[in-house]
């Protein structure tokens, strides 16, 4: 059941990009066959746009350049506040700022799990989103003292 439904990214999903819950991408080939894999990281562009890491997805890539949709599922670590993106793929980027960015953040990922020979960045996957719905509230964060 979807609680909001967005045509952009919201402020209050940024947590959720975080990465710190893993996050689960949904793609299909042409002919029909699904995909769905985990995905390292989820990194906020602008409103309309989100990036995915790709580093081994050799089957998500082949589905996404041949048929663009793709489905994201993330979750809000301080609130599990569940999320459903609908994208589609507009382009690869392979070197620029947000490369940059972006395989910074999966060296730190990668050498906080020991896999700094396994994690590389092969490029910044850019989405286009066209719907993000807000399918479970979560609960209020909770102080610790």
């Amino acid at each position: 059941m979807t609680v909001r439904s967005y045509d952009h990214v919201p402020d209050e999903m940024k947590p959720a990009l975080l990465g710190l819950i893993p996050t689960c991408m949904s793609t299909c080939s042409p002919d029909g066959e699904p995909n769905v894999t985990y995905i390292s990281q989820v990194w906020y562009v602008d409103k309309e746009h989100l990036a995915v890491s790709c580093q081994f997805f050799n089957k998500t890539t082949r589905n996404v350049r041949n048929n663009p949709p793709a489905h994201i599922m993330t979750t809000c670590p301080e609130t599990y506040a569940l999320w459903r993106v609908r994208a589609k793929f507009v382009e690869a980027q392979t070197s620029g700022t947000l490369y940059d960015q972006m395989a910074d953040q999966l060296a730190v990922i990668a050498s906080m799990s020991g896999m700094e020979d396994v994690f590389r960045l092969l490029s910044a996957d850019v989405y286009k989103v066209e719907q993000i719905d807000l399918l479970h509230v979560g609960i209020p964060a909770i102080e610790l003292s």
